[in-house]
């Protein structure tokens, strides 16, 4: 009884290495950021310093279990175009982009990898989403605040300085 016992065991632990080694690791998450300022402003340092504590604090960790690709265009028309192909290139998972015209560059060059905006004023009047409730596409986002609420401003400021 203890010789089968053993001889499974044994055959077991045969078999454990070869399945051991079978298990993938899961592949490493790309996300690419295209940012409309340089990268040595100290703006731009503490906006991605942000993004990258936020992301630890979801259990990503840039070079561990995510790989983040950024490109600084420095409100240059031409690098947003180049960086915009360069990041799809990369076959990223998703792409961050910092501006209108970040996300005009990579809206031509893509259509099926997710964008995600931040700081664009008017996203539906600029024609990148359907609605701010139902994008549609694959471009979604944050805006700093809603588009139609300016007309309001402007009533505001009447009231509190009448002319």
């Amino acid at each position: 009884m203890k010789r089968r016992e053993f001889i499974q065991a044994l055959g077991g632990a045969a078999v454990f290495p070869l399945a051991a080694h079978a298990q993938q690791r899961r592949p490493m998450r790309r996300v690419g950021v295209l940012m409309n300022v340089v990268a040595d402003d100290p703006e731009s340092a503490a906006r991605i310093a942000a993004f990258l504590k936020e992301l630890q604090q979801f259990g990503w960790s840039d070079g561990r279990n995510v790989q983040i690709d950024t490109r600084w265009a420095a409100g240059d028309v031409d690098r947003f175009r180049q960086y915009a192909a360069e990041l799809i290139a990369l076959a990223p998972d998703v792409v961050l982009a910092s501006s209108s015209l970040a996300v005009a560059a990579l809206q031509k060059v893509t259509g099926t990898v997710p964008i995600v905006f931040v700081g664009v004023v008017d996203p539906v009047g600029a024609g990148f989403v359907d609605s701010l409730a139902h994008p549609g596409g694959n471009t979604t986002g944050f805006t700093n605040f809603e588009y139609g609420l300016s007309g309001k401003w402007l009533e505001l400021l009447k009231r509190l300085y009448p002319p």
